[in-house]
């Protein structure tokens, strides 16, 4: 195959296979799994599911729509001319293409205003949410976002904190703004996370997203597969993809926080976004040692102990809301 193709993708029908499959109610957890197998096994995979799934959802909408069921109707009414066979099958095709340009420019306005409706959690607190079109959020600790259904497009930006992600299966479009990044959902479970100006971090759990600067979509494009993750920086660049730890990812949404060799002033920083009790390093020297372990968010006294017992820092509540964190006289 040459280079070409292999950006194009394959034209053997599976993505468009797929689309048709994932779109089914009862498909399964194992046809998922075999969907992102089939993603990774070449680049172009996920560029021709994106053109298979978009014009999917768009027959699925148009299905029953009756400019287009009255379009056909005409069309298939009319008489064969001796000597031209191919003109029905010609008009057909030409009076459903202009049908569905019509209902495609009814379906996606522009300049469509839609009032966002704002859901927000407070420091400590996560929250589910089922939208109107059946996607589901989760948001993490002290979390905002706006969501935007509209008839034309599904739009959610993420204000602060971090949201994870499981798309609802309809024809609309659905996008997310996190600070300078626009990310195009493909039928997925992804978490974005907003930080520093306008910085973010998008990590893809399931199916493909595509990330792209919110000023510049068109610019840098980054399509990522299951187990990747990329950030927009706090200059407003796209870096580049690199390897998302899944075990880390799907342990914040059942209330754990996951460390492999973390610095311990990236845990605090942590784990501080899940209470008001704050543990601060009574030296900056300790925020170099290097922790592992599954600690519960939000309980900062038993993060507490755990450094205690297994890093020999000592913990001294000083405040009613505030533990500072000591190195234990003797130890290095």
């Amino acid at each position: 195959m040459n280079a070409a193709a292999s950006r194009q993708g394959p034209r053997d029908g599976r993505a468009e296979a797929w689309a048709a499959r994932l779109m089914a109610p009862d498909c399964t957890a194992a046809e998922h799994a075999a969907f992102e197998d089939w993603l990774a096994e070449a680049p172009g995979n996920v560029e021709a599911y994106v053109e298979a799934e978009q014009a999917h959802a768009l027959a699925a909408s148009l299905r029953e729509d009756p400019f287009v069921r009255a379009a056909a109707r005409g069309a298939r009414r009319r008489p064969p001319r001796q000597g031209w066979r191919w003109l029905p099958a010609v008009s057909v095709a030409a009076t459903l293409a202009i049908a569905v340009g019509a209902v495609a420019w009814r379906m996606w306005p522009a300049g469509e205003a839609v009032a966002p409706i704002a859901h927000a959690t407070a420091v400590g607190e996560q929250r589910q949410l089922t939208l109107a079109d059946g996607t589901r959020l989760l948001l993490d600790t002290d979390s905002a976002v706006d969501v935007r259904l509209g008839a034309g497009e599904r739009l959610l930006e993420v204000r602060r904190g971090r949201v994870q992600i499981d798309v609802g299966r309809d024809p609309r479009p659905f996008a997310v703004r996190a600070g300078g990044a626009l990310v195009h959902d493909i039928g997925t479970l992804f978490q974005v996370s907003r930080e520093r100006g306008a910085g973010a971090r998008i990590g893809l759990i399931e199916g493909a997203v595509q990330v792209s600067l919110a000023d510049a979509p068109d610019a840098t494009r980054q399509m990522l597969a299951p187990g990747e993750q990329v950030a927009v920086e706090a200059d407003g660049t796209l870096g580049r993809k690199r390897g998302l730890d899944l075990e880390t990812a799907r342990a914040w949404p059942r209330g754990d926080l996951v460390f492999r060799e973390r610095p311990l002033d990236q845990l605090l920083e942590e784990a501080n976004r899940y209470s008001t009790t704050q543990l601060r390093l009574g030296d900056p020297a300790l925020g170099g040692i290097r922790v592992s372990g599954v600690f519960h968010a939000g309980d900062q006294d038993a993060l507490s102990k755990a450094l205690e017992q297994g890093w020999g820092l000592r913990a001294e509540r000083t405040g009613t809301h505030e533990i500072v964190l000591q190195r234990q006289a003797g130890s290095r």
